[in-house]
């Protein structure tokens, strides 16, 4: 197979910045709050709290509208 030409590769990994740009950016990304390394986001995780918490409110509401004799 031939190779590709060099204006069909893909150029997106290449840095598009002069090199004393880029040591700033990487020097702000390396501090305060950007340097702490964070778990990965859990939508599903997310998803069964937020149902869980809506069927605790539900049945919560429930049980007050029993004892308060709406029911």
């Amino acid at each position: 197979m031939a190779d590709k030409p060099e204006e069909n590769l893909d150029k997106s990994y290449q840095n598009r910045l002069y090199p004393k740009d880029q040591e700033k950016v990487d020097e702000f990304v390396k501090r305060g709050i950007n340097s702490v390394e964070r778990k990965p986001f859990r939508p599903m995780r997310l998803l069964i709290l937020l149902i869980v918490v809506v069927m605790s409110l539900s049945i919560l509401s429930q049980f007050l509208a029993r004892w308060a004799g709406v029911y």
